[in-house]
């Protein structure tokens, strides 16, 4: 749906809205702060699966301090993430710009240049909202998103407001192969965000952080199928304000005689570069899915 033809949103939502862009900044990141530690304390059965989160990933290296520390910081990073998400609504291309950096532009440029179809991997990490919208803002390119619907309509709507801005097109995650390879086939560019759990049936078993879990092939099977170019991309900030988008290098294609090895092979390079990340700065990843739930389903039942 275009941005002309799209209704404006609900009277409800532009108060809320007004009344936030309003508010001081440092009023909101108080108030985040604040909700982030009492979620922390409170919300019982989403810290204990970021603990266990962080205990797979981390064991014994990182001390339980850190660990609060980090589930504090992903409540906190949660939270700015849908708060800025309900200001981007409407935003123009200079604001949205003016909030971040760009980082190994070159790579995305190259790959334009290329006139392939581009693949985007990324993960819920930094401000994985903002990162499509800048994009989309800066380069021009038709770029189409998978995502799965919220399960409110009212809500789906507000938030597909926000994210088909500057021509992004979301792509419901539910039955998307159809629509994906039209990408594929077109040359434009898809985004992929391949850090949450599947089941059985939809993913294939790699290493990450050490221990076995479920991850989407769909990157791996359209870049082996079309020649596309996969780029991981992933945003950070350091004050919540201004953000960072790093183009990685783009994966090595796999192709060979074994297509089943090429795609899995593929596919660890990609949970490997989402890893590194991770690891170097953990607090901006959403710690609080069931990321091994596939494998490891006992350790996340409540204690």
């Amino acid at each position: 749906m275009s941005d002309q033809k799209r209704q404006k949103p609900p009277f409800g939502f532009r108060l809320l809205q007004g009344t936030l862009r309003a508010i001081p900044w440092s009023l909101h990141l108080a108030m985040i702060r604040f909700l982030a530690r009492g979620a922390a304390r409170f919300d019982r059965r989403r810290t204990h699966i970021a603990r266990v989160n962080l205990d797979l990933a981390f064991g014994d290296t990182l001390p339980q301090e850190e660990k609060a520390r980090i589930i504090r910081r992903t409540y906190e990073n949660l939270m700015v993430v849908a708060l800025d998400t309900i200001l981007n609504q409407g935003a123009s291309k200079e604001q949205i710009l003016s909030k971040v950096d760009f980082e190994n532009e070159a790579i995305l440029e190259e790959a334009i240049r290329s006139g392939k179809p581009i693949i985007f991997v990324t993960a819920h990490y930094g401000n994985w909202e903002l990162g499509t919208l800048a994009i989309a803002a800066k380069y021009r390119i038709p770029l189409s998103v998978v995502g799965r619907p919220l399960d409110w309509a009212w809500a789906d709507e507000i938030l597909r407001a926000t994210r088909e801005q500057f021509g992004v097109r979301m792509i419901p995650k539910n039955n998307a192969m159809k629509d994906m390879i039209g990408v594929m086939k077109r040359n434009e560019a898809l985004g992929l965000v391949v850090d949450q759990n599947t089941a059985s049936k939809q993913g294939e078993l790699i290493e990450f952080f050490g221990y076995k879990a479920r991850h989407t092939p769909a990157a791996a099977i359209l870049a082996r199928k079309f020649d596309a170019i996969v780029i991981p991309v992933y945003s950070h900030t350091e004050d919540y304000r201004h953000w960072t988008i790093t183009f990685h290098e783009p994966l090595p294609p796999q192709k060979s005689d074994d297509s089943e090895a090429d795609i899995l092979d593929h596919i660890r390079l990609q949970a490997a570069v989402t890893e590194k990340v991770i690891r170097k700065k953990p607090d901006e990843w959403l710690w609080l899915h069931q990321r091994w739930k596939n494998q490891y389903e006992e350790l996340y039942r409540a204690p």
